[in-house]
C-alpha cells in the first residue's frame, strides 16, 4: 500500500526464506529511508541494470517454470526438447514425435510457421501444422513448443503448444514479445543472431513486464567473421547469463553450429556447461528436410546422444528429465 501510494507498482517474489517485492516504475526516483523504514523491510536493494525483473538482484533464486505433466525447466533436471525444423506432413511429424520421444526427450520442437531467409524456402504449414502438433500431442503425450511469428499469430500458438518460441529473427520484435507475455504460456526467447546478452536480457524483460515470469532463454550462435560453422555457439552465454538472472537457459547446438558432425558433442558441452535444457533438431530422413537438413540428426544419432548426454548430467549433480506421457 505504500510503495502504491508514492505511484509505483509493487510486485512480491516469494522466495524460500524471504519475499523481495519490487518496484516497478521508480526510474531511479524512489528514497530509500522512506523505504528501508517500512515494517518488514530488511534492506533496500537498488538494480541498476536496465533490465529488472530478469536480474540476479530482483529475485536471487533460480525461476523453475512448472509444466503440465511435472516437467520443470530449471533446477536439477535438464529438459531435451527434440523434433524436425519444420513440419512437412503428419506421418513426418508422428515419425518424428515417437522417435525422440523414446529416446528420452520430454517435448517436441516442430516449427508450423518458419521464417526463412529467403522469401522463396518453404515456409511452413502454418495453421495445419497446428492442427497436426495438436493431433501428434494427443497420440504420443509430449509438450509441444513451437514458433509463433507474429503478433496476430501468437493466440493461435498459443492455443496448441506448451511453450511458445519467440526465434532468434524476432528476438526485439517488442509487439511480439509483449503479445506472448500475456499469452498465458511460458515463453522460449531465442537469443539474435547478432545480439549481446545485455540485448537478449532486455527483450526477456518486455515478456516479463507484461505479467509473464515463464521465460526460458535460449543461446542458439551469433554470427562470426569463421565461416566454418554456421554460427559461433556461444557456450560461455550459459554462464554468464546464470551469472545475471534468475530466469533458466537452454542451448540450441543444432542452430548454433549448422553441422550435424558437429551437434553432439556441442550439446554434452552444454549440458557440461550448466544448460537447462537441450533443444535438437531430429528428423526421420534428414536428406529429405525441407528446410536444415545439414543440421539435423536422424533418430539413431538423437539416440547415442541421449546416452552420452546422461552421464555428463548426473557428473555435475544433475539429470535428463523423462518423458511423462502427459496426455492434455
Amino acid at each position: 500500500m505504500a510503495i502504491e501510494e508514492m505511484g509505483f507498482e509493487a510486485r512480491p517474489v516469494p522466495g524460500r526464506q524471504r519475499t523481495a517485492i519490487g518496484i516497478v516504475g521508480n526510474e531511479g526516483r524512489a528514497e530509500p529511508a522512506r523505504l528501508s523504514g517500512l515494517p518488514g523491510v530488511a534492506e533496500v536493494i537498488h538494480v541498476t541494470r536496465p533490465y529488472r525483473q530478469v536480474s540476479r538482484e530482483w529475485c536471487s533464486e533460480p525461476t523453475i517454470i512448472q509444466l503440465p505433466g511435472g516437467v520443470t525447466i530449471g533446477g536439477g533436471s535438464i529438459v531435451v526438447m527434440a523434433g524436425p525444423c519444420s513440419i512437412e506432413n503428419e506421418e513426418q511429424l508422428l515419425e518424428a514425435a515417437v522417435a525422440v520421444r523414446d529416446a528420452g526427450a520430454s517435448m517436441l520442437r516442430a516449427g508450423a510457421f518458419k521464417p526463412r531467409s529467403s522469401p522463396y524456402a518453404f515456409q511452413g504449414l502454418g495453421l495445419r501444422g497446428l492442427e497436426m502438433l495438436a493431433r501428434v500431442r494427443e497420440e504420443t503425450g509430449l509438450l509441444i513448443v513451437t514458433e509463433a511469428i507474429d503478433a496476430e499469430g501468437v493466440g493461435a500458438v498459443a492455443d496448441v503448444a506448451d511453450v511458445i518460441q519467440v526465434g532468434a529473427r524476432n528476438m526485439q520484435n517488442s509487439s511480439l514479445l509483449k503479445r506472448a507475455g500475456r499469452a498465458g504460456k511460458p515463453v522460449l526467447l531465442k537469443r539474435g543472431m547478432a545480439a549481446t546478452i545485455q540485448e537478449l536480457l532486455l527483450a526477456a524483460e518486455y515478456i516479463v513486464a507484461e505479467g509473464n515470469p515463464g521465460v526460458i532463454l535460449c543461446e542458439r550462435g551469433i554470427r562470426s567473421f569463421d565461416p566454418s560453422t554456421r554460427y559461433l555457439f556461444d557456450l560461455s552465454a550459459i554462464g554468464v547469463v546464470h551469472a545475471l538472472s534468475h530466469l533458466p537457459i537452454i542451448a540450441d547446438p543444432s542452430h548454433g553450429t549448422g553441422r550435424r558432425d558437429l551437434v553432439p558433442a556441442m550439446a554434452r558441452a552444454a549440458v557440461a556447461a550448466g544448460a537447462d535444457g537441450l533443444l535438437i533438431e531430429v528428423h526421420p530422413h534428414p536428406e529429405e528436410a525441407l528446410s536444415d537438413g545439414g543440421q539435423t540428426l536422424d533418430p539413431a544419432e538423437f539416440r547415442q546422444l541421449m546416452r552420452e548426454a546422461r552421464p555428463i548430467a548426473e557428473a555435475i549433480g544433475r539429470r535428463i528429465a523423462e518423458p511423462t506421457g502427459v496426455r492434455i
